[in-house]
């Protein structure tokens, strides 16, 4: 039987611990884009070493050890947090949810264009929504928190144009 979510102020102190562990196991704030960009380049490495090698940026990743960064862990423990909630609310299990008025492949598109154009934006601004927005806004950073402004007002305005898939 599929429960409910999980309590939002519980899994928001949840994500203080997650965030003041990480300062104090990692000495870093929350982050995970790094994480996608350093696999992608080892993974490079292994098949065009002479392309990775020509890349100042990509040649410095894999000389600092593209797979041995504080930011892997944090991808691997965001991945295994995940699992986690899905399991103690009773949703682990492979399912595609959308709105009535959404066909499969309408959400699979919307989620694979999102998704492209956030880890786009994630590597040109050399940071992600959760680094900026949780660790900044932690840190009372004035920038972290005009920018998370700006998301969710983006979102807002957004939202009007695609909520015609959900209801």
């Amino acid at each position: 039987m599929e429960r409910s979510f999980w309590n939002p102020y519980v899994a928001g102190i949840f994500l203080g611990l997650v965030l003041l562990a990480s300062y104090l196991l990692l000495g870093h704030g929350l982050g995970a884009s790094g994480a996608a960009y350093r696999v992608g380049v080892a993974g490079l490495n292994t098949l065009a070493s002479g392309h990775v090698a020509a890349n100042p940026q990509m040649a410095s990743t894999v000389a600092g050890g593209a797979l041995d960064h504080w930011i892997l862990l944090m991808a691997l423990g965001a991945g295994l947090g995940g699992l986690f909630s899905a399991y103690t609310s009773g949703r682990f299990k492979v399912q595609i949810i959308r709105g009535p008025h959404a066909t499969i492949a309408t959400r699979l598109i919307f989620a694979l264009s999102g998704g492209m154009i956030m880890g786009a934006a994630a590597r040109l601004t050399r940071g992600c929504t959760s680094g900026q927005a949780l660790s900044g806004g932690a840190l009372m950073s004035l920038h972290s928190w005009i920018f998370m402004l700006a998301v969710f007002a983006g979102g807002y305005a957004l939202a009007w144009f695609i909520r015609r898939q959900w209801i």
